[in-house]
């Protein structure tokens, strides 16, 4: 089954959001310091990056398991998504969780 539009819209997400949660981490929240690092906020971010890596990886090598790393995927993105906009200052990493969530609930379903 070749590679659809859609999952290559959802890969580019998928990496994006990676770079974006990674970057965000490591550059923003370890300065910020305070409720930045928390360690469920901090593991959150962590947890997140690397689904986001994991499903881009399953959609690439074209298995029909993405269904299940994109479904855990958009339910971490989500929970992300939440976190950083009750910490704020992290809208770029808001906004991205939530596209990427969006994304691969649709090619979960």
């Amino acid at each position: 089954m070749p590679i659809t539009e859609e999952m290559n819209r959802c890969i580019e997400a998928c990496l994006s959001c990676y770079r974006i949660c990674l970057s965000t981490a490591m550059s923003h929240c370890l300065v910020a310091g305070g409720k930045h690092v928390e360690p469920a906020h901090f593991r959150l971010m962590m947890a997140c990056a690397e689904m986001c890596r994991t499903s881009a990886h399953f959609m690439l090598i074209n298995t029909p398991h993405h269904k299940h790393t994109c479904r855990e995927c958009a339910e971490i993105c989500a929970e992300c998504a939440a976190d950083c906009e009750r910490i704020g200052g992290m809208e770029e990493c808001v906004a991205m969780c939530q596209t990427c969530a969006e994304s691969c609930r649709k090619m979960a379903a």
